[in-house]
């Protein structure tokens, strides 16, 4: 069941609250109403009808943030009826990832359960894929659980080495056809909506005819206006630098998604502003001469170039309760546990722009937090109890459900003497 709405003070006492954003707080307290965060430190001042939960010397982090899944979109390979990523053709910008969101997938409970309180859905295929949408792990309905949408336009950008390899069907031609087709359709797509855009915005000036409305058009005008930012898909080198090449003379931001040879472009990106949500950290390396543990190193290598980033999960659904575990491999290949920890908080957070309400503890923002025995980074650490905007969630899941199930049967076994 989703949680009930905050209608009381709620004050979390005996905790190291973890805020991200500024210093641990030993043995402090953090106080919300109306699901958002009113007061926390060592010493608050707590209304006489707040409710006292005592953390216990637990830990007090900001919700997980998975900065790019497609939770919500699928829930079955085998079943097409949920599998819900994709539209027919090439151009897509009008698909909203919240609208095909389903609120009832088993997914969302099992993440849930392990920290991670906001997930970003992104469509999938085509050239220009649709809008990704930042939902809430809670609610009702897919618009109780958005919190904010769109956060950007998932764009792939098409393979831009010709692949020899003896299993490849096409001939070299054909992956140059197919790549020099993709890459003028995207253009295309720009300009087009460019062109409707100024004539829709002409239609307020006297004289000047009605244009038919395109709702693919209408859909890119938050990214040609830079209020959100193009979420491209791109690994290999050539990829990310002309995908750099084009945002430029699109003038439009760019975010790299994927991003596994970023660090060897690190320049170019740190002078373009260009942020990389890393995805997977567990993968193989690329090359023959690349070192086994590239990929686990690729956070740190971003770190100390200066170029923003953070860290999501393997890009699905049913992997995704990992995100915190993806970072713990990066800070296990060097990157400082701190940043480790800010990089499924408060810079997932910045890069998708809803570090305003979310990533992490700081008086105004939503009260979307956990609690847990230890380090969420730490596979041993459990979240005990889960708040997002406020409200008391469930920690239950089916992975839980099937715990307890064959726990009792175990218990049954034994109390009859059966098994002996």
């Amino acid at each position: 069941m989703p949680g009930k709405t905050q209608d009381h003070p709620i004050v979390i006492v005996n905790a190291t609250i973890h805020p991200v954003s500024g210093a641990d707080i030993l043995n402090g307290m953090i106080l919300f109403d109306k699901g958002k965060i009113v007061a926390l430190g060592a010493s608050i001042t707590v209304p006489p009808n707040a409710e006292k939960i005592d953390a216990q010397g637990g830990h007090v982090y900001p919700g997980l943030i998975d900065a790019a899944s497609t939770i919500g979109l699928v829930e079955s390979e085998e079943v097409r009826a949920t599998r819900d990523l994709s539209e027919v053709g090439g151009i897509n910008p009008n698909t909203r990832a919240e609208v095909a969101f389903n609120p009832e997938s088993q997914m969302i409970p099992v993440v849930r359960a392990n920290g991670i309180t906001v997930a970003v859905s992104m469509m999938s295929g085509g050239v220009i894929s649709g809008s990704a949408a930042a939902m809430m792990m809670d609610g009702w309905t897919w618009e109780d659980m958005t919190l904010r949408a769109p956060v950007g336009m998932v764009v792939n950008w098409p393979n831009m080495v010709i692949n020899r390899s003896q299993f490849e069907r096409r001939s070299e031609d054909d992956q140059k056809k197919e790549r020099d087709k993709q890459l003028n359709e995207l253009r295309d797509a720009f300009k087009d909506a460019r062109a409707y855009l100024k004539a829709k915005h002409a239609e307020t000036n006297g004289g000047v005819p009605y244009h038919n409305v395109d709702v693919r058009w209408d859909a890119m005008e938050p990214v040609l206006d830079g209020k959100i930012p193009v979420l491209m898909n791109a690994d290999e080198l050539t990829q990310i630098e002309a995908a750099v090449a084009w945002a430029d003379q699109e003038h439009v931001k760019l975010v790299i998604v994927g991003g596994y040879d970023s660090w060897r472009t690190a320049d170019l990106l740190k002078a373009r502003g260009v942020a990389v949500i890393v995805q997977p950290i567990q993968r193989l390396p690329y090359r023959t001469f690349e070192a086994y543990d590239q990929a686990q190193k690729l956070p740190n290598e971003l770190l100390n170039a200066g170029v923003k980033f953070c860290i999501a999960g393997e890009g699905g659904y049913y992997n995704e309760r990992n995100v915190p575990y993806h970072a713990a491999m990066a800070a296990g290949h060097g990157l400082p546990k701190a940043e480790a920890l800010k990089s499924i908080t408060i810079y997932a957070a910045q890069i998708l722009g809803i570090d305003d309400r979310v990533g992490s503890l700081e008086v105004g923002k939503d009260a979307t937090l956990i609690i847990t025995t230890g380090d969420p980074l730490e596979i041993s650490s459990n979240v005990t109890r889960e708040f997002i905007q406020g409200r008391d969630v469930a920690l239950s899941s089916h992975h839980t459900r099937l715990y307890d199930k064959y726990k009792e049967k175990y218990a049954r076994q034994k109390a009859s003497g059966a098994g002996k």
